[in-house]
């Protein structure tokens, strides 16, 4: 069934971490692990855990993806991927395109029989360390709206949230804009409409102005 065009969905948040920002105390997780980047070699172990086969774990390898990953007791706990220039988000249909210095940081999650242990901030903070170290600018994220856990991950780590990626219908017509959030300012927000809708929402926002005015 599609929404009606009175009833707009709101699938997913957008979260930034600048580079000179702090990082915020007490990220380490709540029990032993270790954290590295992984390469081919782990592609075995990678895609069971990811419940891909291998040859789609090679695939983004090649594609110059890199994925960071916790480890507990000698066994993967936890993944994330990072991509450096552009990225499909296959499930809103979009194509993501970086700046350099930008990462978009995806594809996370927790085994489990891990979760519960703030893995995944800690995580997110071995990434931005490496991020940072390389002389990277900025870091982006999504994260469902419905998933607050996920959430609550992203924020200890410190990523603010800057805007909402909003699905709206009409006549059956699909539209994705970005509704920047209370207190964003509106600069980062069109750093989220440039990255996540590129000139397609640059059309909409002119239209929107030209009938404000």
């Amino acid at each position: 069934m599609l929404p009606t065009e009175n009833d707009p969905r709101r699938p997913g948040i957008v979260w930034v971490f600048d580079m000179d920002w702090p990082a915020p105390p007490g990220l380490a997780p709540l029990l032993p692990a270790t954290f590295a980047r992984l390469g081919p070699e782990s592609a075995g172990p990678l895609a069971e855990a990811m419940g891909q086969p291998p040859e789609e774990v090679l695939r983004r390898f090649e594609a110059g993806k890199r994925c960071y990953a916790a480890q507990a007791a000698g066994a993967l706990a936890a993944y994330g991927w990072v991509s450096f220039v552009e990225e499909r988000v296959g499930e809103l249909r979009l194509r993501l395109r970086l700046l350099p210095g930008e990462a978009y940081i995806w594809d996370c999650a927790t085994l489990p029989a891990y979760r519960r242990q703030r893995l995944y901030t800690a995580l997110l903070a071995h990434i931005l360390d490496e991020l940072r170290a390389e002389g990277l600018c900025r870091a982006w994220i999504g994260a469902d709206a419905d998933n607050v856990a996920s959430q609550q991950g992203i924020a200890r780590a410190g990523f603010q949230p800057v805007a909402d990626l909003v699905v709206d219908w009409a006549l059956a017509i699909r539209t994705l804009w970005v509704c920047g959030r209370p207190g964003a300012p509106e600069p980062l927000v069109a750093e989220v409409r440039r990255v996540f809708l590129g000139d397609r929402d640059k059309a909409w926002l002119n239209a929107l102005t030209a009938a404000k005015s």
